[in-house]
Parts: structure tokens; C-alpha cells; sequence
């Protein structure tokens, strides 16, 4: 992947034809022309806003390893070329639309894009949109919406975590992982025992509160966590590693213990022993947040407005691991794809 690292650049009547206005005011943003090439970094042209449309001035916007997937052409969702990445941002309203009533301009936002968000302007649909409270800043709040409202969504409406349950979570110091020991730690008073590739991970896991670590590289993970909460095992396992150590995982659960799948970033995807489930009577289902946008709405927005709301009330500390300039969006990408990356990983563009 050391391709990323290099520039590519598109010619600049190709943009403003694309943008389907003359080269009138501009703003940057990050173009993936072919995939599996490095991003460019190009002016595009502005198009005016459509009645129930918001121009948002992008702050801040997150790097999720869906952006990679996306610009290689191997997520789930694929974009007609050339397209822009970036699935969540934070910013400040710019212009309303004559039909809007949601926000103003002015106010501060964080939105999911589907893609687009990594550029210095953004036009959402008004229901994409949710007001970031006073006491949260526009960082943080660029922080919650992939991570916490997915970490949210699999610990209460999936996996129904109670007080004083016990929870194990893998790939533990990324940033989704870091939303799950926030979240069930300090909202729903859970206990969690964080699982990660090396000791520097684990020990920030703890750091973030979770009780206990394993690293799962050094041996069996269903090992190391017998070892730390008995034979009974955990009440939830939220994995997004797969392969080996999801099945490590599925065998580290209790009588009735909930299993919720959120990815593969292990690149194997392993197959359900259905034994296991019948032996403990256990629950192994997935979750792909992003389909509730289209599924249960009401749903998918509770989840964005609790993450607000618990920030804003101090319940929770969104953790941001790095930030680089939207000109340095192939260092990010190579951040992400070598592991290097803790917490969230975020563009500034202000």
C-alpha cells in the first residue's frame, strides 16, 4: 500500500464540469478517480443547495476503514467513480435550504454522509443532521457517530447489556472498541475486559476503563479470559476481529451470553459452530450499523442522539487518536491500513 503515499492529480475543467456549474467559488476535497490509487486533492465547484438541503463547512471528518475498503473497491457499498470518502463529519451550518427547520445557520452539526465528507464543504439532507450541544466540541463530536452509535446500538438494542454484566471486546484499542468500554462502562455500568494485538493496546484499553486485558496475540484468548473471570465465562462478546478469535471469543461466553459480530478487520470471516449455541443456549447475531438509516430509522437516530447526549452530560469521553490535514489523506489511510492507529483517526479541514 505504499501507493498511497504518492499524488495523483485530476484536471481542474473535469471538476468544474462534474460539479455542473462554471468555476465560481470552490472548496477542496478528496477525490478517489481509480481505485486502488492514492486520493487527490482538487478544488471542486459549489452547487447551490436544494430546498430541503444544509451546506455544512466540514471541521473535522472521521477516517474509518470502510473509506479504505471503499477506495479499493471491496465494501459493501460502491460508489460510481470518481466519489469522494468519508462517512461522518463535524461542522458549522453554512446555508439552509428554503424547506429546512431542523438547523440554522450557525449551528454546529455532526452528519453521516454516506460518503462525501472529506472535503472542506458538505450538502446534506436535513435529516442527516443532528445539533452538537454546547458542551461538546466539534472534535469530539466528530468522534460519535460511527463509533459510539454503532458501540450503542450493539451493547443496548443487540446485545441487552445490563448492570454489572460482563463484557469482552476485541480489536478493543481501535475506535469502535474504545465506544464499547466508554459505553458499557460508564452508561451502562458493565464490567469489561478489553482484548487487543499488543500490550500498548491493552494497557490504553484499561487506561479507558475497561477492568481486564488480554493480548491476544500472546496466546488463547478463551484462556486468558478464564483466567481473569472463571470458568462461567462473559455475558456479551463484541468482536470485530474475526476468524480465530471470534471463535476464542464465542467460547468465552456464559449460559445465555450474547455474541454481536461488527467486522472482519482480522480479513478472515469464520464460520458459526452451531453446537456451541446449542450447548449455552448463546445468541450470536451481527450488526452493520449504517442499515438502520434505511431500516429503522427512529432507531438509528436514537442511537446518534444518545451518543450527544451522553458527551454532553460528561458520561463519556470520545478518544481521538490522531489528526492529520485533508492534504495528508493518504498518510491517514496508511495509518489506518498498518495498525499504527488507536482511538479515532480524524481529518481536520479547518
Amino acid at each position: 500500500m505504499a501507493a498511497l503515499l504518492c499524488r495523483r492529480s485530476l484536471p481542474r475543467t473535469w471538476l468544474c464540469r462534474r460539479a455542473g456549474q462554471g468555476c465560481g467559488r470552490h472548496y477542496r476535497a478528496a477525490l478517489c478517480a481509480e481505485l486502488k490509487q492514492p486520493l487527490a486533492i482538487e478544488e471542486v465547484a459549489r452547487r447551490p443547495v436544494r430546498p430541503h438541503e444544509v451546506r455544512v463547512e466540514v471541521h473535522f471528518c472521521g477516517v474509518n476503514f470502510a473509506d479504505i475498503l471503499v477506495c479499493r473497491g471491496q465494501y459493501q457499498e460502491k460508489p460510481p467513480l470518481p466519489f469522494t470518502p468519508g462517512m461522518e463529519f463535524s461542522g458549522i451550518v453554512l446555508e439552509t435550504g428554503a424547506d429546512v427547520s431542523s438547523v440554522k445557520e450557525g449551528e454546529r452539526v455532526i452528519g453521516l454522509s454516506g460518503f462525501n465528507g472529506m472535503a472542506e464543504e458538505y450538502i446534506a439532507d436535513q435529516k442527516t443532521l443532528w445539533r452538537v450541544p454546547e458542551k461538546v466540541s466539534l472534535q469530539e463530536a466528530a468522534v460519535l457517530p460511527v463509533s459510539y452509535g454503532t458501540a450503542i446500538s450493539a451493547l443496548e438494542h443487540r446485545a441487552h447489556t445490563q448492570p454489572g454484566e460482563t463484557v469482552l471486546v476485541t480489536a478493543a484499542a481501535g475506535a469502535t472498541g474504545l465506544a464499547v468500554i466508554d459505553v458499557a462502562t460508564n452508561v451502562l455500568q458493565a464490567k469489561v475486559i478489553a482484548a487487543a494485538g499488543s500490550d500498548d493496546k491493552c494497557k490504553l484499553a484499561v487506561q479507558r476503563g475497561a477492568q481486564g486485558s488480554v493480548n491476544y496475540s500472546q496466546g488463547s484468548l478463551k484462556e486468558a479470559v478464564r483466567r481473569l473471570v472463571g470458568s462461567r465465562g462473559v455475558d456479551v462478546a463484541i468482536d470485530m476481529v474475526g476468524g480465530e478469535v471470534f471463535l476464542e471469543a464465542l467460547r468465552s461466553l456464559a449460559w445465555e451470553g450474547r455474541i454481536v459480530v461488527l467486522g472482519f478487520a482480522g480479513g478472515n470471516i469464520a464460520s458459526v459452530p452451531a453446537n456451541l449455541l446449542l450447548l449455552k443456549n448463546i445468541s450470536a447475531m451481527g450488526l452493520y450499523w449504517g442499515r438502520y438509516q434505511d431500516q429503522d430509522f427512529p432507531l438509528f437516530s436514537r442511537s446518534l442522539s444518545s451518543a450527544l447526549q451522553y458527551c454532553q452530560q460528561g458520561r463519556i469521553r470520545p478518544y481521538v487518536g490522531s489528526v492529520f490535514k485533508l492534504e495528508e489523506v493518504n498518510d491517514a489511510f496508511l495509518h489506518v491500513i498498518q495498525r499504527k492507529s488507536t482511538g479515532k483517526v480524524l481529518l481536520s479541514l479547518k
